[in-house]
Formats: C-alpha cells, structure tokens, sequence
C-alpha cells in the first residue's frame, strides 16, 4: 500500500506542544540537514505572520526567485503549510519525502516537529532559492528555530498564549526574540515599549542590525478596483505608489515590514525591490477578510488584536454597518475582549464551535452572557456550517464570520473550491 503522508501525520497528536530544539535537530540530521542547503526569511510575531509572509512571498516569486512558504495552521489541507511558487506541495512529493521522514523514525516525533522537518525535505528538493519561514509558537523554543536565516522579522507583540508563552509582553517577546541569530537583521513592527526594550536588548547582545519601519502611512489611501475587481487599497509610501490587494489598516502596518524586508533582501538575493512591490496586487491570503460571495467575509482572528484589526477594516470599507456575526473560539482564547471587539458592528451574534476539531471551546452559554453585557442579542448554534447558513438566512445583512482559523476552514471547505484555498 502507498504511505500517506497526511494520514500518517494524523497519528502525530496535532494540539501536543513539545517545546525545545534538540528532537527536530535530531530528525533533520536523520535525513541529511536539508536546512543547510536552504535560505530563510524567519517570521515570528503574535499577529500577522502569515499575511507578511505572502506579501513576501509572492514579492520574492514576482522577482523570478524559488520560493518555499512553510506556515500554519492550514485550513482545509495539510499541504497547504508547504507551497512551492505559491502552489501547494503535490501529493506524490508530499508523500515521498514524508515516507523517508517516516523510515526516520517520525513517529517518534511531534506532529510540528515531523511537519517542520519535513518542509526542509519538501524546499530542498524543489531548489527553493528563499524560504520564508514561519514560527508555529512563540519562537525561542519553536521547531523552526533550527535555521539560521537571511533574516528576521517580528510582526508585533500582544497578549497571546499567554499560559506558554508568559503573561506579560515583555515575557512574550523574550520568546519571539529567541529567533534571533548573531549578525542576522531584524525587521519588526510596532511594540509596546517593555517589548521593545526587550527585543533591543537581546538585539545588542548579538550584534544584530534591528530595522524599524521607517514611515508611517498617512490616512489618504483610497480603494480601487484591480484585476478580476479585486479591490485594492492604494496609497503612497516612502515616495511610491502602492497597490496592495489585502484590505485594511492592520495589512498597511504588514505591508511596511515587508517594504524594509525587500530592501535588505535585494542585496542578498540580487533582485530589484520597486519591481518586487508590483505582486502586492496580487497576493492572496485565504481565510483572513476574504469575502465569500456577496455576504460573507470570513476572517479567522483568534485574538483581541486580531479582532480589533478586523473591526478597524470593517469601519474603513463598511463605515456605519452593522453585521451578523457567527463566532466560535477556543477555550484558551480571551473570548471576551474579543466579543468586545466584534460588538462595535454587530447587530447580532449566532454562536457556535470552531469546526470538528477535538480542543475544548468556549460553550455558547459563556459567550452569550458576555454578548448580553455588550447588549447584543445571541443565539446558539452548534453546528458551524448550520450557523453561517442560518445568518444568512435570517436577514439581508453581510455575514461576519470569526473567531477561529479552524472555523475559517469549515466556511472555505463548503463554500469555495479547494483550489481557491490550496493556491495562492
């Protein structure tokens, strides 16, 4: 029988965090160190990562590099977290290099630290020429730390798994500087001041050059159609005209750390930064403010500064509108600030469960009492895809859906072609 690799990481207990090095440098010397032959881009940060990342990429791939994408989690497949040029990883070289991680020893290893391993396996054997590289928790400790990259980018500090990563954003960014390599630069976004301290400091101790994003992005932007009408927000930066196909504040904070990281990059990789920027009109991130239809936008904010970023996009393209909502979260989620968050344009909220998955959430009950204290009216609905199905039923109003990554999944699965996922 053929090995399948997805059926054989599902054995690998997805939510079991391992923390430490050692076990994925033990797996990456059982098959050679594929990291060695690899150039990264190492992205950590509470937020943003990802969307970064494809600005990045699609930059990288614009000016006629290779390029790898490792990110997660994925939506609706497993190979979604390996693409190559974009596309998601093939399933006969995703189950070739993941029977040699398996003829390894892989079962012996985390679900993260066989998948990070395994993505050196994948970029090696498609001659990826960068490969930007996203952290799965925190940074210090995360099986991606393995490498040492081209560069490195923080997005932002904010309170995130804060049972792990530390309590406080000071705590948290001594886990997102943990990626940090002698002499490597680093980009980053915007940081409370105890984080900034921080991040300087373990900077300082390494000889790391640090780049702040050097402007701000003034509040004349506009919103224009581009190809196949995808709107695109336009707006002029450091003296050029951007055309970014990802909508709201929070991705024109993404887009200037991707500005800076284009022109350190240029020189290590011999590529022109200005034409580099063009492939912003047409990067696609699935599952983040992806409009789905007429009346949906579905976006996977998990956290209160996710949510705050989608409530501040819903205010500049929807200004005055109020919405249904249909949010579900993890138990380990900070569901009340987020519903906070989302009330500023609810009118009313169906909630449910993010998706199939085993992770306990929050029960509607809890939810429901801090969407009583926002005064919103709610209702419960423990099916996700009956939930969407009911708010769409309910009124002629747009449909926000949130809460969850997981529960992104679910809604793109049902609603749109697995391409439209797989493939950016």
């Amino acid at each position: 029988m053929a090995f399948d690799t997805a059926e054989f990481i599902d054995t690998l207990n997805m939510f079991s965090i391992r923390l430490g090095l050692d076990s994925t440098r033990e797996l990456a010397r059982r098959v050679g160190n594929p990291e060695r032959d690899l150039r990264f881009i190492h992205l950590a940060g509470t937020n943003g990562k990802g969307s970064t990342g494809a600005m990045l990429e699609r930059c990288l791939r614009e000016s006629g590099l290779t390029t790898g994408f490792y990110t997660s989690p994925h939506l609706i497949d497993v190979r979604e977290r390996f693409r190559i040029n974009g596309k998601t990883v093939d399933r006969d070289m995703f189950d070739h290099y993941g029977k040699i991680l398996a003829d390894a020893g892989g079962k012996d290893f985390s679900y993260f630290e066989y998948a990070t391993v395994l993505a050196m396996l994948i970029f090696k054997a498609a001659k990826c020429d960068a490969v930007i590289w996203e952290t799965g928790l925190g940074g210090r400790l995360d099986a991606t730390n393995i490498v040492t990259p081209e560069l490195c980018i923080i997005t932002n500090i904010a309170l995130d798994h804060t049972d792990l990563l530390g309590d406080t954003t000071a705590k948290i960014a001594a886990e997102k500087a943990g990626i940090l390599k002698p002499g490597v630069p680093l980009v980053h976004g915007k940081l409370p001041d105890d984080a900034r301290e921080v991040i300087y400091a373990r900077a300082a101790e390494l000889n790391v050059k640090v780049t702040a994003c050097r402007a701000e992005i003034q509040d004349d932007y506009r919103i224009v159609a581009g190809e196949n009408a995808i709107p695109l927000q336009e707006f002029i930066y450091d003296g050029k005209k951007i055309s970014l196909a990802l909508p709201g504040r929070m991705q024109r904070e993404n887009f200037r750390l991707v500005y800076e990281a284009l022109n350190i990059l240029a020189d290590k990789f011999s590529f022109d930064p200005e034409q580099a920027l063009n492939a912003l009109k047409l990067v696609r991130w699935p599952g983040r403010f992806q409009k789905i239809g007429d009346r949906m936008i579905l976006d996977g904010g998990h956290n209160p500064d996710g949510t705050a970023a989608l409530a501040e996009a819903l205010a500049e393209l929807y200004p005055q509108e109020k919405f249904t909502t249909v949010y579900a979260a993890f138990a380990n989620k900070d569901a009340e600030k987020c519903i906070k968050n989302l009330a500023e344009f609810t009118n009313d909220f169906i909630f449910t469960r993010p998706g199939s998955w085993s992770r306990k959430s929050f029960g509607a009950d809890e939810l429901s009492a801090w969407a009583k204290a926002c005064n919103i009216p709610a209702q419960e609905c423990a099916d996700p895809l009956e939930a969407v199905q009911r708010a769409l039923d309910a009124s002629d109003r747009r449909v926000i859906i949130s809460g969850s990554l997981y529960l992104a999944g679910e809604i793109l699965n049902k609603y749109l072609p697995p391409q439209a996922t797989l493939d950016l």
